[in-house]
């Protein structure tokens, strides 16, 4: 009965159950498949434990410092498996991870959440300037991801040109941080969340649960260090299903990757939508994508250089377009504040076809 009564209030908690078997999965040799797919179904219930105790950390260091706490370790599970895809040279992937997160969020997460909001309250509304702003910043950073791949193109094949490349990667991966750190600096000393969602207007009725300080401590490292050990997995078994099922590595990457990750936070924008508090829903979506464009991606290129594997800055053409589509639909949707079950249903169309083409790319 106690149990029941814990999956009924945490529902993602049943899936813990998929750690064991996928230990044993990966102990036993199973089939990569199995492997992967328990490894990723066991992540998300330890990723969103981290965004558990991350929330009820913030109770006793204060909205400041919680929003701080929560723009390093938002996009914790993403960060942790792209390491491990770096680690084993899978670069690819891990690139495509960082434009699925993107495009994920916009599409995907915003279009649910004006798609399930708008059938249970109709025609919903948002903070006009405060979506604009997102959008904008958003925009800009993607131009920050833009413009390696343009100079690429531009040099490609002359002498020196790939150096010239990774440094200029490196580059602009320096300067997006430090607009990252303008950005949480700004949150500080302003009402508005540019850069992380404002949670402080949330009800009592919808807060995460509060646990001591100890215990969320204790379930944070706990969740750090399980999601660690699946991702080693979950990353292994990438290789084999590329060779025996004909799945690309760019398909995991941009889909699978990102859902694995970030479902939870994606469950929490769309049922805060439901409850028709679009505000919320809206700046966790936009948000989420400035973390990842701002943070999780030239964090990344760092890593990798100092893991022996660089990752540039360098994307396809069809990644760049679906970036760029992307950040001006969100930009569009923003425009008049108000939002529809209809602009939701058009959101998730163009996900939809997008995933459809990035699973034909070979």
């Amino acid at each position: 009965m106690i149990l029941l009564n814990f999956v009924r209030k945490d529902p993602l908690s049943v899936l813990l159950l998929a750690i064991p078997l996928a230990i044993l999965a990966g102990v036993s040799g199973w089939n990569p498949l199995w492997v992967f797919a328990l490894s990723a179904l066991g992540v998300i219930p330890l990723a969103h434990y981290i965004g558990e105790s991350t929330d009820a950390l913030a109770h006793y260091t204060g909205p400041k410092l919680g929003g701080l706490l929560n723009a390093t370790l938002g996009n914790a599970a993403e960060l942790i498996i792209t390491i491990f895809a770096i680690r084993e040279g899978l670069l690819e992937l891990v690139k495509a991870s960082i434009t699925g997160s993107i495009i994920g969020n916009l599409l995907l997460v915003m279009g649910m959440a004006f798609l399930l909001g708008g059938i249970r309250n109709g025609v919903q509304s948002f903070n006009r300037q405060q979506a604009m702003n997102h959008a904008i910043l958003l925009f800009l950073s993607i131009v920050a991801l833009v413009i390696p791949s343009l100079f690429s193109h531009t040099i490609e094949g002359t002498y020196e040109g790939g150096l010239k490349v990774e440094v200029l990667s490196l580059g602009v991966a320096a300067i997006m941080i430090l607009l990252y750190a303008l950005g949480l600096f700004f949150n500080f000393r302003s009402s508005q969340a540019l850069i992380v969602p404002d949670t402080s207007h949330v009800k009592d009725g919808d807060a995460h649960p509060v646990w001591s300080l100890r215990a969320a401590l204790l379930i944070l490292a706990a969740a750090t260090v399980g999601v660690a050990y699946l991702s080693e997995l979950l990353v292994s078994a990438v290789e084999p299903i590329v060779a025996s099922y004909g799945i690309s590595e760019f398909f995991l990457g941009i889909i699978l990757i990102p859902l694995i990750g970030n479902v939870a936070e994606h469950l929490v924008a769309v049922q805060v939508a439901i409850k028709n508090k679009m505000d919320l829903s809206v700046e966790i979506s936009l948000a989420s994508s400035l973390q990842i464009a701002l943070f999780v991606a030239p964090v990344l290129v760092f890593i990798s250089l100092m893991m022996g594997n660089p990752l540039t800055l360098i994307f396809n053409e069809f990644e760049l377009l679906a970036l760029i589509a992307a950040v001006l639909i969100a930009g569009l949707v923003s425009i008049d504040g108000e939002s529809n079950w209809l602009e939701g249903a058009e959101l998730i169309a163009v996900y939809l076809i997008l995933a459809l083409a990035f699973f034909f790319i070979p």
